[in-house]
């Protein structure tokens, strides 16, 4: 069955808004269906899937759809789409549309000049080369324009994984367990979940495999104090209330009350009680100070360019800007600063991006050990050992799209050194 004309012209319309870069592109989407109702499911993921398609493979697409006649903004919107639904599901082509779609698909991209099949503006491409090397930056260029699968968690505190796994496959959703989270399944196609007796009741959330796996190296115990210092909207809160047991006292912090709102539905569902989500104004805000030296454990996923998550969020490669990656920095820098100012004598600090850039990640943690001698780093094999996470890391934990199927991400531990009996007591007397 095919798609109507007119699915074409609401790609185009909205795609051209997307191209503008003004807003993530999930939420310029989200705003045009909701003022669009009348488009279907399935034409809502067609238009979905070709805008995504377009910012999977802009360089290459914007090359060849200003070649030749026709609207350079339609020829995008063609290509989007027969990318996401293929050529014989569109309506409404002509024959010149037709024969033109079918000779760029059949074009070998690996042919193609590196600039164009990587896919990625140039000052990032030459970042990755620095760090990775031509032929493996290409390796992950190609992961990182392919779409991501479908990761879910499984609440332990509701659920264990092989009865999901039963109760999805009769829905029927395969789902397969995921090789370095011990409660992740792995879902190829993307279903509709919200509407699952397991979702409703909070056995599963939505969570990239590398997401848990940062979860889990914070190693939360029964009965501590532990803060998710950049919370969000709580996916690794969830993760780490469960890991807790339910137990202790889970603090969510973030700057923005409007995505700590987020978190209070997925909390309901998910049984916990030990999560407090508190709004605080900055990294030095009085509600931390109250709490500097008591903490067991403190997750900062630090907000960062977002280029270890282009499998999910492609536009973050074109709206993101070379000179942003300096501020970024700064600002990692000075969180994790006013984090560590919460970890007690013995206690860890977990410092985590969604970037694969050095700047964001080695130079961050690197300046942190140093400017604080009270820390150490606790090398990362060691701490996946401790988790029986089966992952072969050096010091720092670095998880890649074409390496581990997970988004990309980095994570370095950090512990502060037991505080001297004098020390301890001055700190007393100051309280």
């Amino acid at each position: 069955m095919r798609l109507p004309p007119a699915i074409l012209a609401s790609a185009e319309e909205v795609l051209r808004e997307i191209l503008r870069f003004a807003a993530p592109a999930d939420t310029t989407l989200s705003r045009y269906f909701k003022d669009h109702p009348r488009l279907g499911g399935r034409e809502r993921g067609a238009i979905a899937e070709c805008i995504y398609a377009v910012l999977r493979n802009k360089a290459f697409f914007t090359d060849f759809s200003e070649a030749g006649g026709g609207a350079t903004m339609r020829r995008l919107a063609l290509l989007g789409m027969s990318d996401a639904v293929g050529i014989d599901a569109l309506g409404g082509l002509t024959q010149d549309e037709r024969e033109w779609l079918e000779r760029v698909t059949q074009i070998d991209r690996k042919l193609l000049h590196k600039s164009m099949r990587t896919n990625m503006p140039k000052w990032l491409f030459d970042k990755l080369v620095a760090q990775y090397g031509e032929e493996e930056t290409l390796v992950l260029a190609d992961a990182l324009n392919t779409p991501a699968p479908l990761d879910l968690r499984v609440n332990a505190l509701k659920a264990n994984r092989d009865d999901v796994v039963a109760e999805l496959a009769a829905a029927p959703i395969v789902a397969t367990p995921t090789p370095y989270s011990a409660l992740g399944l792995r879902v190829l196609k993307k279903p509709a979940l919200q509407n699952l007796p397991l979702f409703k009741s909070g056995a599963i959330e939505v969570q990239d495999e590398g997401s848990q796996v940062l979860a889990q190296i914070l190693g939360a115990k029964r009965g501590e104090m532990v803060v998710d210092f950049c919370a969000g909207a709580g996916g690794k809160t969830l993760a780490l209330g469960a890991q807790m047991r339910n137990t202790g006292r889970l603090y969510a912090f973030d700057v923005s009350e409007k995505r700590l709102a987020k978190l209070k539905p997925r909390l309901a569902r998910s049984g916990l009680s030990n999560v407090h989500p508190v709004a605080i104004a900055h990294e030095k805000d009085a509600k931390i100070k109250r709490l500097a030296g008591k903490i067991d454990r403190v997750l900062v996923d630090a907000p960062c360019s977002g280029m270890g998550t282009l499998r999910r969020n492609p536009d973050v490669k074109w709206r993101q800007q070379q000179e942003a990656i300096a501020e970024l920095q700064e600002k990692q820098t000075a969180i994790l600063d006013g984090a560590a100012r919460l970890v007690k004598s013995g206690g860890r600090l977990v410092y985590a991006t969604c970037s694969l850039l050095d700047e964001e990640n080695d130079m961050v943690a690197a300046k942190f050990i140093e400017s604080h001698p009270d820390f150490v780093l606790i090398p990362m094999h060691q701490v996946l050992a401790e988790q029986k996470i089966e992952l072969e890391m050096g010091d720092y934990l670095k998880l890649l799209p074409h390496k581990h199927q997970t988004d990309g991400f980095f994570a370095a531990v950090f512990e502060r050194k037991p505080m001297p009996k004098k020390a301890k007591e001055e700190d007393a007397s100051d309280d």
